[in-house]
């Protein structure tokens, strides 16, 4: 795609390729064909593009545990399904996570450095070294003189044996240290029965390959690798995984002395014990790449079947091992700062991927069944603004067909984003809203002028058990860098990439120069190779800015590479260039992503807040003519030439903006020009409303109308109908354009009722919408539109008649109506009881007991038929 013309067919009618997909529980992991086939026609017809299956603690009694063979064929059955609807079917290789199950052994378990501290006098002693667990085993013992409050600068390793270690007399005090390695004792989270065990060690090419042998090779046998769109591994969560057998074996191959000598320097500082972290952590990152990254990938590979994973957390990784898969995965909302999303978006850029995947919704807006379309599209747009481009949804439930007072399954946290939620009827509309964006925002290169340094060698000398820290790289180097940097960034009017020294060492430093500045985010510690490498950056006429808490003590005249403090940055970014785009006024609210096309320039500008934003955006991208393109229709509503481009964003609302030489479309954006002739609220005069819940009669109604009042545990739709008569408006000369308004959302403030709830990173829309939650509205017969988010307008003008018109919305609530029924808890409830009387307690259910918090339904606001004529 190089012209304006093509993208927009392209936007159009995007390829299903970029079409949403679904995680889908399977729970137990029995399931029954009928409801296989039920739900993935579900998928295909809300224009969801495919499942990616992950196998689950049981709600009801296994018939079929996992690996048997009655679960395999189910799994066959469900991917010829799948193929059969033109839906994409993805396998994660594994129940629960981390990797794991009853074939790992003591030997192939995950494992981690325990120490035990003493302080001792000037005795000699005996000190007895028994194991006090099964699996553990002594790595070394350490003597150093000092105490727990004065530990040592140095240690003197002793050795063991016959089951004990001598001490001589010595000077009073000093610190007896012992290292041990054992089984972390880590279970797989979430299990399906007949898949529980201990989670294996990722350094540990041999437990591994265990793992692909028995659960790997019998899911991808049994499926088929042709019907698989990739394989998948979800969160690294091994939790306190810092250490296998043959890690002492590892670290001398690499640097050539024995690391036992040191060991200690892991709990204690000492000269040189920064240098000796790095070196162990870093074979530690070398180990996971190449036995559990690489080995999956070249497995994968020989059956023709792409490696996705979410490469981040524990085991310790590092962003530039994502170059060791074939699909970069990331994970949670948050476009102004370093999150997982923004990690792995980063490498795939540096990477030169076309595909950033997203596990999406992951916490939206807890409990289950309270997520709307419209905190769905507002998470959404995070990722999009993170540089993510195909979205997984989390999640869909594999569930029985509601009966009754029961629900059906729910996922222990997280949406319930299947078809019986009550605003599902507008599930289509938003599935194709985001397919359109996914598959523009793969077109062409992303613009990112800003390169903002990973302190890896910091986070090392702070990482670790030993140090009471964790052993996630990405989580330490975020908490150095802060929330103010990658802020400063984005309010100048920049978007960055994260870097770290190893996808460095593989860039040209002239290339970098002529993109951006190099932003060094609280660097204490940087290696020679990185500072020479920059000092080349700088030589070639590129700028490097070092952040510093407080201001320099001794600034430099040296203009390329700058010291300054964290509120300094954005003015340093303005002056090394044009910003990227320029907002005016500027907002914390309006972010935006760049692609590059050929000689077109695309820029995704959204509204992240809860309050109408009006601004004008002046990009740095030339052109002669500029427009813009609404994702919801695929259409042009605006164009101009080259210069400031005005924008009004409703709460969670986007906007393409084009730029180019030329047209994308002529004749394609509407006539400019119209004022507002009229407009007349649709809740006074002698027509009343009526409204009609399923099988019932209707009724009058007044609007607003609010359903859970009288109904407060009613989850579906309820159509309302209104007769007015168009003559009567504006005569017998029907206006250019007639507009149905339904009201502005209102932001919701601290300390309301729809704000509790709040989980994590759960995320929710902040407003109070005049429609709970979607309408679709229908006049004279003709279905004009489905509205879920704001602005709550809709253009009704080709469905209107002289004389009398019949208005009908449809209205369908959130679901969490029905799970705030007590009855419905109890049934909830039973189910849990039972799983856990049976099978022990894989999973506790999260918030229910806040299903009803702020819950709001029906129509909130008297709609207004607006119209407008031509000048």
């Amino acid at each position: 795609m190089t012209t304006a013309a093509e993208l927009l067919a392209g936007f159009a009618a995007p390829a299903p390729e970029a079409r949403p997909m679904m995680r889908w529980w399977w729970f137990g992991p029995d399931v029954e064909r009928t409801d296989i086939v039920r739900q993935l026609k579900a998928v295909a017809d809300a224009g969801l593009g495919g499942v990616e299956v992950a196998y689950v603690y049981p709600l009801s009694t296994v018939e079929h545990p996992f690996g048997s063979a009655e679960f395999l064929n189910d799994l066959r059955f469900a991917a010829d399904t799948a193929a059969s609807l033109g839906l994409r079917f993805d396998l994660t290789l594994g129940s629960g996570w981390s990797f794991g199950g009853p074939h790992i052994t003591a030997e192939t378990a995950s494992r981690r450095l325990i120490w035990d501290v003493r302080e001792i006098g000037g005795n000699a002693l005996r000190i007895g070294i028994e194991p006090r667990w099964p699996g553990e085993e002594l790595v070394a013992v350490y003597l150093g003189e000092g105490s727990l409050q004065e530990p040592p600068i140095s240690f003197e390793r002793l050795e063991a044996g016959d089951g004990a270690v001598l001490v001589d007399a010595g000077r009073s005090p000093r610190l007896v240290a012992i290292a041990w390695s054992a089984p972390t004792g880590q279970q797989v989270k979430r299990a399906a029965v007949g898949a529980e065990g201990p989670v294996l060690d990722h350094y540990s090419k041999t437990a591994v390959l265990d793992h692909l042998r028995a659960v790997a090779e019998p899911l991808v046998e049994a499926v088929g690798a042709e019907r698989i769109g990739s394989v998948f591994c979800d969160s690294l969560e091994a939790y306190d995984a810092d250490w296998t057998s043959n890690l002492p074996g590892e670290f001398r191959a690499r640097h050539s002395r024995d690391p036992l000598d040191e060991l200690w320097k892991l709990r204690f500082d000492a000269v040189g014990a920064d240098l000796f972290r790095a070196e162990f952590y870093e074979t530690l990152s070398d180990l996971f790449e190449e036995n559990f990254l690489g080995v999956i990938r070249e497995w994968s590979a020989q059956r023709g079947v792409p490696f996705r994973v979410q490469n981040y957390g524990v085991p310790l990784t590092r962003l530039s091992a994502y170059a060791s898969v074939d699909i970069i995965e990331g994970e949670g909302w948050g476009w102004g700062g370093v999150t997982q999303t923004r990690w792995a978006a980063s490498a795939a850029h540096r990477l030169g991927r076309d595909i950033v995947s997203a596990e999406t919704w992951t916490w939206v807006h807890s409990p289950s069944l309270r997520a709307t379309p419209l905190d769905l599209k507002g998470e959404a747009h995070e990722h999009f603004l993170l540089g993510v481009n195909h979205l997984i949804g989390h999640g869909w439930p594999a569930s029985p067909a509601r009966s009754g007072v029961n629900l059906g399954r729910l996922f222990y946290a997280s949406g319930a984003l299947d078809d019986r939620n009550a605003w599902w009827p507008a599930m289509p509309a938003l599935a194709a809203y985001l397919t359109r964006l996914c598959w523009l925002l793969r077109q062409g290169r992303p613009v990112a002028d800003v390169m903002l340094y990973l302190p890896s060698a910091d986070a090392y000398d702070v990482l670790g058990l030993a140090q009471g820290g964790s052993l996630d790289l990405w989580r330490t180097a975020r908490a150095i860098i802060g929330d103010a940097i990658p802020a400063a960034i984005r309010d100048a009017g920049f978007d960055f990439d994260l870097i770290d020294d190893r996808m460095l060492e593989t860039l040209d430093p002239a290339t970098v120069a002529s993109t951006g500045p190099v932003v060094l985010p609280h660097v204490e510690r940087l290696p020679e190779s990185v500072h020479g490498w920059l000092r080349a950056v700088c030589a070639s006429g590129g700028t490097v800015i070092e952040v510093r808490s407080e201001a320099a003590t001794s600034p430099t005249d040296d203009s390329s590479w700058r010291v300054i403090t964290d509120e300094e940055l954005a003015g340093a970014l303005r002056a090394t260039g044009n910003p990227d785009l320029r907002v005016e006024p500027a907002s914390s609210d309006i972010g935006f992503v760049h692609r590059r096309v050929g000689d077109v320039d695309v820029y995704f500008v959204a509204n992240a807040g809860a309050e109408t934003r009006r601004f004008s955006v002046a990009p740095r991208a030339s052109g002669s003519h500029w427009q813009l393109w609404d994702p919801q229709t695929g259409r042009v509503t605006e164009e101009g030439d080259a210069g400031a481009v005005p924008l009004e964003l409703a709460p969670y609302e986007a906007a393409v903006l084009v730029l180019g030489d030329g047209a994308a479309s002529v004749g394609s954006a509407p006539e400019a020009g119209t004022v507002t002739a009229g407009e007349h609220p649709l809740g006074d005069g002698a027509r009343p409303w009526t409204v009609a819940f399923p099988g019932e009669d209707a009724s009058p109604v007044a609007l607003p109308h609010e359903w859970s009042v009288d109904r407060p545990y009613f989850a579906g739709t309820a159509t309302y109908e209104h007769v007015f008569d168009a003559t009567e408006l504006w005569g017998d000369e029907p206006p250019a354009r007639v507009e149905l308004d339904f009201g502005e959302a209102e932001p919701v403030r601290a300390g309301d009722a729809a704000e509790r709830g709040m989980r994590g990173a759960s995320f929710r829309a902040m407003v109070q919408p005049p429609i709970r939650e979607i309408a679709v509205v229908t006049l004279n017969g003709v279905e004009c539109g489905t509205l879920y988010a704001p602005p709550y307008r809709l253009d009704v003008t080709d469905s209107l008649r002289p004389g009398d018109n019949v208005l009908r919305i449809t209205a369908g609530n959130a679901t969490a109506a029905a799970l705030a029924a007590p009855n419905a808890a109890r049934s909830l409830e039973a189910d849990v009881a039972a799983s856990h009387e049976q099978y022990g307690v894989r999973f506790r259910m999260q918030d229910v007991e806040h299903a009803a918090d702020g819950l709001r339904s029906g129509l909130l606001a008297v709609p207004t038929l607006r119209w407008e004529a031509s000048r």
